[in-house]
């Protein structure tokens, strides 16, 4: 299974040279080896959530929810790895391993490793800590 980061989620969204190499990549693979995670969802949905509250404007309040809408459909057709028990498992292992990584991003490497996925992600310093992580850049 592969599994995309939140900025490989964002890449594909913004579209541009980047999010086309992510598409082609992803052309190779069944669709049901292809995932992101719910802490992603997390992640974006308070990025877009802050972006609306923060809005001076309703024309920039409509334009911000137009934003989330059009993420929700896209993590509508994408596979969403949930946070479960062995999820929670892997997560305790790492930090008692003492990984010293954000909170989010242990949570989305133990969802990685509970689930034997590749990560695609672009954020190599973090997950490069966390052992067993298998972790690729698919927009390179």
């Amino acid at each position: 299974m592969v599994l995309l980061d939140t900025d490989h989620m964002t890449l594909l969204e913004r579209g541009g040279a980047e999010g086309a190499r992510i598409r082609e990549r992803l052309r190779g693979l069944p669709p049901d080896d292809v995932a992101t995670s719910i802490i992603n969802y997390e992640e974006q949905m308070r990025g877009w959530l802050a972006r609306i509250a923060q809005a001076p404007t309703p024309e920039r309040q409509i334009a911000a929810y137009g934003e989330l809408k059009r993420q929700l459909r896209n993590y509508c057709d994408i596979a969403v790895v949930e946070y479960d028990d062995r999820a929670a498992g892997e997560f305790e292992r790492l930090r008692r391993a003492r990984v010293r990584i954000g909170t989010m991003d242990l949570k989305i490497a133990a969802i990685a490793l509970a689930n034997d996925a590749t990560l695609w992600t672009r954020n190599f310093s973090d997950f490069g800590k966390v052992p067993g992580l298998r972790a690729e850049d698919a927009a390179l």
